[in-house]
C-alpha cells in the first residue's frame, strides 16, 4: 500500500476577528475594553471583528500586549484570510477560462503525471496555469501560443495546445539537466564524435554518452514521447541565456530519422539566431528549417561522397561505404530512400528501430 499526501485547503478561512472575539470571550473583555488597552477606537475593533478592517503589523503589537496572544499570530491569521479572500476573486476570474481546459490534453497531462486531475474545475485550472507557468489563459495565450506557432513548415498542421505542453514539459525537465555554458567551438569541435555515435546501435551505450557530451557543452537533450495531436519530431530553444534545450519526440523510432532529426537541431544551435524557437515536423521544410536539414544531411554523408550514392546496389556495398564515412549504415539507407533510389522495402536488414525508456 502506498500513501498518498493532501494539501489541507480549508473551503473557508474565517477572518481572524472569529479569533478575536474568542479571546475576549475567554478573558471577559469587551470590545470597549480591547480598545481601551490598544489606544485604538472601538469603531476600529468593531471592523477587525467583522472582518471589514485588515489587522496591520502595528496593530497585531497592540493585540499582543493586550490579549498575550503574540503578534506573529495575528499576522498569520490575517495572512491566511486575505489570501483567501484573493483566491476566491481569483477563483471567480478563473471561471471565465474553464472553456478553455476542453481544448487542453488534460488525461494525458495526468498520464503524465503533470497534473493529479481531469476534471473541468476550478482546481484543474490552477494546476494547469502551475504547468505552464502562467497566470491564466490571456497569459498562456501570449507566451504559448508565438512559440508553437514559430518556425514551421507551411504544411504543419499539429494542435497548438498539445505542442505547447509538449513543449513545457521539454523545459521543466532541462531546468533539471546541468550543464556547462554553451560552447560553440567545442559543439563544432565534437561534431564528428557526435557523428560516429550513430554506429551504436544499443541506445543503452550512446545516449549516455551523447547527453554527457552535449551537457559538456551546454546542451540539455531531452527524450520526451510526443504528446498526440502535437505532429512534432524535435524543437530547439534557449532556455538559459547560456543554456541550450534540444528536445526530441521518438515520434519516429527509426534510427536514420533519430540521428538526422538530432542533427537537424544542431544545425539550427551553428546557423540561427538564439531569439527563435524552432520547431520541426515532418512536413515540407523552407528557410531556417531547410537549411538546418541541408546542415544535418551534408554532416551525415559529406557532399563530395555523394556521387557514391548512386553505385550503391546492395547491402554490402552500403556496409561498406558506411565504414568508410564512419557512420551508421541505416543512415546511408535512409538517404537512399528519402531521394527514391532505393524503395522503402529495400536494405531493410541495416535498419534500427530504436526503443527508449523514461530514464
Amino acid at each position: 500500500m502506498t500513501a498518498t499526501a493532501y494539501r489541507y485547503a480549508p473551503e473557508r478561512v474565517l477572518p481572524p476577528g472569529s479569533t478575536l472575539l474568542e479571546v475576549l470571550d475567554e478573558r471577559a473583555m469587551t470590545q470597549s475594553d480591547l480598545a481601551i488597552r490598544t489606544g485604538l477606537s472601538t469603531k476600529h475593533i468593531n471592523q477587525i471583528v467583522k472582518g471589514t478592517a485588515s489587522i496591520s503589523p502595528e496593530t497585531t503589537i497592540l493585540l499582543e500586549r493586550a490579549t498575550g496572544v503574540s503578534a506573529s499570530m495575528w499576522t498569520n491569521l490575517e495572512s491566511a484570510y486575505q489570501l483567501d479572500r484573493s483566491r476566491n476573486k481569483e477563483a471567480e476570474k478563473l471561471k471565465l477560462d474553464l472553456d478553455w481546459l476542453k481544448t487542453l490534453p488534460l488525461a494525458e497531462l495526468v498520464k503524465r503525471k503533470r497534473i493529479q486531475s481531469a476534471s473541468y474545475s476550478i482546481n484543474t485550472l490552477r494546476e494547469v496555469c502551475n504547468f505552464f507557468g502562467v497566470a491564466d489563459k490571456a497569459s498562456w495565450e501570449a507566451l504559448w501560443e508565438r512559440p508553437t506557432a514559430y518556425r514551421r513548415s507551411k504544411a504543419f498542421s499539429s494542435d497548438p495546445t498539445a505542442v505547447a505542453a509538449w513543449l513545457r514539459i521539454g523545459e521543466i525537465e532541462a531546468m533539471k539537466i546541468s550543464c556547462s555554458p554553451f560552447d560553440k567551438a567545442k559543439l563544432l569541435s565534437s561534431l564528428e564524435d557526435l557523428r560516429s555515435l550513430t554506429r551504436l546501435s544499443d541506445p543503452n551505450e550512446w545516449v549516455p554518452r551523447l547527453k554527457s557530451t552535449c551537457q559538456d557543452m551546454g546542451i540539455a537533450v531531452v527524450f520526451e514521447p510526443e504528446i498526440s495531436g502535437a505532429r512534432i519530431v524535435g524543437a530547439t530553444r534557449w532556455v538559459q541565456s547560456d543554456k541550450v534545450l534540444i528536445q526530441l519526440s521518438l515520434r519516429h523510432r527509426w534510427s536514420d530519422i533519430f540521428w538526422f532529426t538530432f542533427f537537424h537541431e544542431i544545425g539550427h544551435l551553428l546557423l540561427h539566431s538564439k531569439k527563435d524557437v524552432f520547431i520541426n515536423d515532418q512536413g515540407p521544410h523552407s528557410g531556417a528549417e531547410s537549411e538546418a536539414d541541408a546542415f544535418a544531411s551534408q554532416l551525415l554523408i559529406p557532399r563530395r561522397f555523394e556521387d557514391r550514392l548512386s553505385t550503391l546496389q546492395t547491402d554490402d556495398d552500403v556496409k561498406k561505404f558506411a565504414g568508410e564515412l564512419e557512420i551508421g549504415p541505416d543512415i546511408v539507407v535512409g538517404r537512399l530512400q528519402f531521394e527514391k533510389r532505393w524503395p522503402y522495402t529495400r536494405g531493410a536488414a541495416l535498419k534500427r528501430r530504436f526503443t527508449f525508456s523514461k530514464s
